[in-house]
């Protein structure tokens, strides 16, 4: 697991890093070692592993789809009886973390209200894991539920700026990702961390430079090859498989700039899982940068809907996203009251979550100010651009602003 540098990266703003970053990758980079493993999949024994235990991938094909879904308490339940019968496993108690996970993931990390429930799910994942290790030094199984539970538990340390935590939590996921790589040949399972690996060493060296001292201290990456075994994973696998176009998703759409290929992922997560909030946004925003309106508007309709009913996961985030695009699309039907209605909307959104500086608000207070003045409401266009002037970081908008506000200032 790669998560808690590349938390460093994404927080690495104009090449700077906080004091409190920089002393967590010194800690790395004096503590790191990552340990060599070297064993032929014939000669693992793979008894009692229930990642390869085929009846419970049956029993549990739907908890998982529930779990990303977002039908919460279907998963939990049969979570549950899972753990009833073994209740000394580290998986049950894993599947019960990741399920506390993607009641944060909605909200961009915001909540915390979830916090305590997921790290005493990760930290008893942990407890098991390294009981089943003392007692087999080759259970990789137990190594690649360490992997992930010190993975996920760095990342949500880090979101919270617990930096000591977070380094503690990153160097063990990454010894134990690299003791879990010895089963890599067994199932793609084990090959999800691998993948991500691969990946963002070589994109973090390229994309930060301050950040490749610690890149140093890792064995080399290979960016077509993460890919490659991301796209494995997304197609192969059982429990890590949505994970694995999640994160595809992501990099297709950010890092590698093809949106239309993050498009067709995005549209299949959503359309496999259409009560999940994340997903549904997703599927929205690549529809909208891909010219299909249709869909974006199909999807961001349904969006605003099932907030309304306040089903989970629906929440502001996803509602600034929705009513932007229904906004971007009315104006250009011609239907200014609806799209004044929805970009004001959004911005009633953005404040909800303090964020009215965002890109949507900001381009909402911007089209407002805009359909104003086509409707010859200057004061009111005026208002609107003085709040894009105070509010707005890039130039473009900085500077539609302040040339209106001067050609109009004796308005």
């Amino acid at each position: 697991m790669f998560i808690f540098i590349l938390t460093l990266a994404f927080g690495a703003q104009a090449q700077t890093l906080d004091p409190r970053q920089q002393a967590a990758i010194d800690s790395v980079i004096r503590n790191m070692t990552l340990d060599s493993v070297s064993v032929t999949p014939e000669a693992i024994n793979t008894d009692g592993w229930l990642l390869l235990d085929e009846s419970i991938k049956n029993e549990l094909s739907g908890a998982v789809d529930n779990l990303y879904n977002f039908k919460y308490q279907r998963a939990e339940r049969q979570f549950h009886s899972l753990q009833r019968r073994y209740p000394q496993h580290p998986m049950p108690y894993f599947l019960m973390g990741l399920s506390q996970w993607w009641k944060i993931v909605p909200t961009n990390i915001l909540t915390k209200q979830y916090d305590a429930s997921f790290f005493a799910y990760m930290d008893t994942t942990i407890t098991y894991a390294e009981e089943l290790l003392r007692k087999n030094q080759n259970n990789y199984e137990a190594a690649f539920f360490l992997a992930a539970a010190h993975g996920f538990s760095a990342r949500l340390h880090s979101e919270r700026s617990n930096w000591r935590k977070a380094t503690v939590h990153s160097k063990k996921a990454l010894n134990y990702m690299e003791k879990a790589s010895a089963a890599n040949g067994l199932s793609v399972e084990f090959l999800f961390g691998q993948a991500l690996y691969n990946y963002y060493a070589v994109w973090i060296a390229q994309n930060y430079p301050l950040l490749r001292p610690i890149i140093f201290f890792f064995p080399n990456g290979d960016k077509a090859l993460g890919l490659r075994q991301l796209r494995q994973v997304a197609n192969q696998g059982f429990y890590t498989g949505t994970e694995a176009k999640f994160f595809l998703m992501k990099i297709l759409s950010n890092e590698e700039n093809n949106p239309f290929d993050a498009y067709y992922l995005s549209r299949d997560l959503a359309t496999r899982y259409p009560d999940n909030a994340y997903f549904q946004r997703f599927f929205a925003r690549m529809a909208f940068v891909t010219g299909n309106m249709r869909e974006a508007e199909q999807v961001s309709l349904q969006i605003l809907d099932k907030l309304d009913r306040k089903l989970p996961g629906y929440e502001s985030i996803s509602g600034r996203y929705a009513a932007y695009f229904l906004g971007y699309i009315s104006q250009n039907r011609k239907d200014l009251p609806k799209a004044k209605a929805y970009f004001a909307e959004c911005v009633a959104f953005a404040k909800q979550t303090n964020e009215e500086n965002s890109g949507y608000a900001i381009h909402s207070y911007l089209n407002l100010a805009r359909i104003s003045h086509q409707e010859k409401d200057i004061k009111q266009a005026k208002i609107y651009y003085n709040l894009v002037k105070d509010l707005a970081d890039d130039k473009a908008s900085q500077k539609e602003a302040k040339d209106y506000l001067k050609k109009y200032r004796k308005v």
